[in-house]
């Protein structure tokens, strides 16, 4: 499975109409922007197709009214102050605040101080990827019932997240090119969105859940694992290819290895891994190039789980 290359968009204006059509295009087509004074906005966009992660920055006093933003779309204020309006309540965030600027194709509009902020955009699908939003069978769509986090804690989660992919995965170059990298780092994402903002998703077992919980399910799943490690798969598609529900195939792993679909998929990736390292040329093959192809953005962390799990780093069983 391949998946659209990373791109990475600037820009920098003190021209009202050219900003205007870069956000419009960017976050929404019917976006309103309006300041009484002149103003200079900079944009740093990196865009993986399943996310993106944007440190804009800008001089004046922008009033802004957004009437239906793509995806879900979480603010982090680094030096800004933002007064955002949305259904009925209104929310001051100053530097450090973590929030959503609002519920997905809910208007909202928000005034936007001097300063700096980091918007991430994810794709709605991906939370589908990682969770469900009705214990019936068939998934629904997730919604989110506060635009702040549930705590102090939770936010300080989020904007460690954010500061992992940005500096760890999309700053490199090896581990951006990676699909098995990027899909996990989506995941990465949407599982913290919905750690940290109080949603509808359901994470509990039903009793049809419990039942197909069964050794049956866990072979199919563990035989569609095996198959397709090397490419960019979720819990979700496991299950799918199980036939059973997210939650069922979850609490198979559990029940039956103790562990869960996504840290099995690590275990294999990783055997895969070795096996690369094991038959590899030294002079032209790097540690952390397998690594990021089997899906290991950190360096760090890989070689730790290696050295875990065989006795050696990774780097003596290139060199052997």
């Amino acid at each position: 499975m391949t998946s659209p290359p990373v791109r990475t968009q600037q820009f920098d204006s003190r021209d009202p109409a050219a900003i205007h059509r870069f956000l419009s295009t960017m976050y929404d087509p019917r976006l309103r922007i309006h300041s009484r004074n002149g103003y200079r906005l900079t944009h740093r966009r990196v865009d993986t197709g399943s996310f993106a992660i944007a440190t804009t920055r800008q001089t004046g006093q922008l009033d802004i009214g957004a009437s239906a933003l793509g995806g879900l779309v979480i603010g982090r204020a680094h030096t800004a102050r933002v007064d955002r309006a949305c259904a009925g309540s209104t929310n001051r965030f100053g530097p450090g605040d973590v929030f959503l600027v609002t519920r997905p194709e809910a208007p909202c509009t928000a005034r936007w101080q001097p300063g700096e902020v980091e918007l991430c955009v994810l794709d709605l699908s991906v939370l589908a990827q990682v969770a469900t939003a009705a214990p019936a069978r068939r998934p629904g769509q997730i919604r989110f019932t506060d635009l702040g986090p549930a705590d102090a804690a939770l936010a300080r989660q989020w904007r460690n997240t954010t500061s992992f992919i940005s500096e760890v995965v999309l700053n490199n170059p090896t581990t951006s090119a990676q699909p098995l990298v990027i899909g996990n780092a989506a995941r990465m994402l949407a599982a913290a969105a919905l750690m940290v903002f109080p949603n509808t998703a359901f994470t509990e077992p039903t009793n049809a859940d419990r039942h197909d919980a069964n050794t049956a399910t866990l072979r199919r799943a563990i035989a569609f694992v095996e198959e397709h490690a090397g490419r960019d798969i979720s819990a979700a598609d496991i299950a799918g290819a199980a036939g059973v529900s997210l939650r069922a195939v979850q609490l198979a792993f559990r029940r039956h290895l103790g562990t869960t679909p996504m840290a099995y998929l690590r275990r294999i990736r990783l055997g895969r891994a070795h096996n690369d390292l094991v038959r590899a040329d030294p002079g032209r093959e790097t540690v952390s190039a397998i690594a990021s192809r089997w899906g290991f953005a950190s360096h760090s962390r890989f070689t730790a789980r290696y050295h875990a799990s065989y006795g050696v780093p990774p780097r003596e069983t290139l060199n052997a």
